[in-house]
Order: structure tokens, then C-alpha cells, then sequence
């Protein structure tokens, strides 16, 4: 090929006559690939043939390792100051050698339940935004509800640097059919309170986060009039389809989604792979490939599958108990990429 590509040059550099004169000099081919010098004896009597420098372009194929940056969302109930987050985060970066940042959402633990997933998004939107380490693209871990803020930066973020992989774990991407268990403290009372009001009113969708991807599958009327962020997010309003959405996720290189076995936070945990419960019943739990979001590929998720870019894990645990194994075995190659690249070198003769 090098050789082809080298006559090629001398062609368009010349006439056939020159071709012919550089190769009664010996330039050939050597078994390397490269263009090698054979000297030619001088015929007796002949003058001394003047000294030729000539320029021999050697091309090399290196591998190149790098890393893109990747930023990780949290759950509900915690924040980026959290020994979990902070080591998972540290771990990863470690790991893969790539730099990793935390998005804090407004106080962490509290805004975390309290304020609206749109309003968590946007915020979330304008940090990546802010970060000039992002600005040629970048990975997101998405844990638990941070998964749902993660696709919503991919899908709604206007201007912000692109999502190359986007890792999932126990994200309620389909939903939630019931509110998850929050504990016995006053933020609780105060929660539990407001869950027993008319979820899909106003009042609770701007005051509970979760309420903004409950959905409740015998009143999916009351689902797409009321809920304010995942029928958006899943591209479920009927007359308010947005193309662009659909483009930007099924532009990921990779989809990871991973679900815990023994996952007891959502119901169902199917809801990690996008499975959920058909309109109107509490059984049985569909998967994926069954579900009107991806037959009618409201967002491009079997766009993704069908490309080979989705990955359906299952890993042993309760919700977002991961082991460091698990972590290398399905985060970390998500997070390391390489490349090829060709160099040229030259010397002279």
C-alpha cells in the first residue's frame, strides 16, 4: 500500500520518464514497508555521480490510550460529599485514569427529594456546561434518580458538550409504581404527608421529586396530564413528541443499564432496563422490547438496541449495592477508550 501510494506521488510529480530514472537509483521496497536506498555501483569511467539527498517518509501505526472525562449524579438522599459517592467517584477515576466530577444539585440530600427533576436537570445542565474539561465530550454514571437527571442532560441540555457513554444504575427509567420508603425522621413525615395527597397535583409535583416519575399504572390518564417530568423525558405526550429528544439519546456510542437482582427501592426494578407494568395493570412486568416507548421508539432506545449500543445488565444486590468487581467489570470500560493513530517520520539520505 505504502508503495502504491508512493508511485502514486511520483506520478503526479512527474512524467513515466522520472519514474524510471528514480527507480535505476534503487529506490524499492523493503520487507518493513518502508521506502529503503540501494546503492548502485558506478561504472568504471564513468563521472562521479553527484550526492542525491533524498527524503524516505516512514509511517508508523501507534495505539493511543486516553480517557474522557465523566461526571457522576447521585441519588436521592445523598450528596457528593457522601463517603459512598466520593469513593465510588475516586475508584472509577483511579481506575480508568480519567478525571471525574461530582454534580451537586442545589443542598444535596434535601433538594434531592424536594425540588422538581426539571429544575434538578437544568441546574445540572449549566455546571456540565461550566466544566471547559467537558467541552469535547464526556461520560455520565447516573445513580438511582441521578440516572433520570442524567438522561434529562442528554436530552434537554441546549448547547451542552455531548454525552458519549451514559451508564446507568438502578435508574426508575420507566417509572416508579410506588413512592420509595424515606424512614421515620421529620423529612419523612413531612414527605409522607404529601404522598398521601393527590400525587399528580401541583402542589406535590413541585414538592416532591419522586412524584415526577411516579407513575401509577392504572391512571396513566392522570400519569401524562399531571406528571411534569418523565412523560416528557420518555417522549409519552402524545401530541408533543419531540424529534430532537429521540435524536440526541440514540446519538450515544453506549447505553449501559443495570439492575439489581434483589432491588427492593423500585417497583418494579425492571424499570432499570425500561421495563414496566402495562397500562391499566399491575402484572406482569414487561420488558423492555414490549413496551410502547420501544416498539414506537419514542426515544430512540431501539434505535440503540438495534445498532448493538445497549447493554441489559443484571448484577446480584440490593439497590446500588455494587462490589468494586462489578464496578470493573461493567463501569469501568465504559469510561477507557482507545484510538489508533499514524504518524510519519522522515529521514534522508
Amino acid at each position: 500500500m505504502l508503495w502504491s501510494s508512493a508511485s502514486s506521488l511520483l506520478s503526479s510529480k512527474g512524467s513515466s520518464k522520472k519514474i524510471k530514472t528514480l527507480g535505476s537509483l534503487g529506490i524499492e521496497k523493503s520487507c518493513s514497508g518502508r521506502l529503503a536506498v540501494t546503492p548502485i555501483p558506478l561504472m568504471a569511467g564513468s563521472p562521479l555521480l553527484p550526492v542525491v539527498s533524498i527524503f524516505i517518509f516512514v509511517f508508523q501505526f501507534i495505539t493511543v490510550s486516553y480517557s474522557v472525562p465523566f461526571v457522576v449524579l447521585y441519588g436521592i438522599s445523598d450528596r457528593c460529599s457522601n463517603q459512598g459517592v466520593s469513593k465510588f467517584i475516586e475508584l472509577l477515576s483511579n481506575w480508568s485514569g480519567s478525571k471525574g466530577y461530582c454534580i451537586e444539585i442545589g443542598d444535596g440530600a434535601w433538594d434531592s427529594w424536594v425540588m422538581p427533576l426539571q429544575e434538578q436537570t437544568e441546574i445540572a445542565c449549566d455546571k456540565v456546561k461550566k466544566i471547559e474539561e467537558l467541552s469535547d465530550g464526556y461520560n455520565i454514571v447516573g445513580l438511582s434518580q441521578g440516572s433520570l437527571i442524567g438522561r434529562g442532560i442528554i436530552e434537554f441540555c441546549e448547547g451542552g458538550p455531548p454525552v458519549k457513554n451514559y451508564v446507568s444504575l438502578a435508574g426508575p427509567h420507566a417509572g416508579i409504581a410506588s413512592i420509595p420508603f424515606c424512614g421515620s425522621g421529620l423529612l419523612c413525615i413531612i414527605l409522607d404527608s404529601l404522598i398521601k395527597s393527590k400525587v399528580y397535583s401541583d402542589y406535590v409535583q413541585a414538592h416532591l421529586a419522586p412524584s415526577n416519575y411516579l407513575k401509577i399504572p392504572t391512571d396513566i390518564f392522570a400519569y401524562l396530564k399531571g406528571c411534569t417530568f418523565l412523560p416528557k423525558l420518555n417522549n409519552e405526550l402524545p401530541n408533543k413528541r419531540n424529534a430532537t429528544y429521540k435524536e440526541r439519546f440514540s446519538s450515544l456510542q453506549n447505553l449501559v443499564l443495570i439492575m439489581f437482582e434483589h432491588d427492593m427501592v423500585l417497583v418494579p426494578r425492571e424499570t432499570s432496563w425500561f421495563g414496566y407494568y402495562p397500562d391499566g395493570k399491575f402484572s406482569p412486568v414487561l420488558p423492555p422490547q414490549q413496551t410502547a416507548l420501544y416498539v414506537q421508539d419514542w426515544i430512540g432506545l431501539k434505535t440503540l438496541d438495534d445498532a448493538g449500543k445497549v447493554k441489559y445488565i443484571s448484577v446480584p444486590g440490593n439497590h446500588l449495592e455494587i462490589s468494586q468487581s462489578v464496578m470493573k467489570k461493567y463501569i469501568l470500560p465504559y469510561l477507557e477508550a482507545s484510538r489508533k493513530g499514524m504518524t510519519a517520520e522522515f529521514s534522508s539520505y
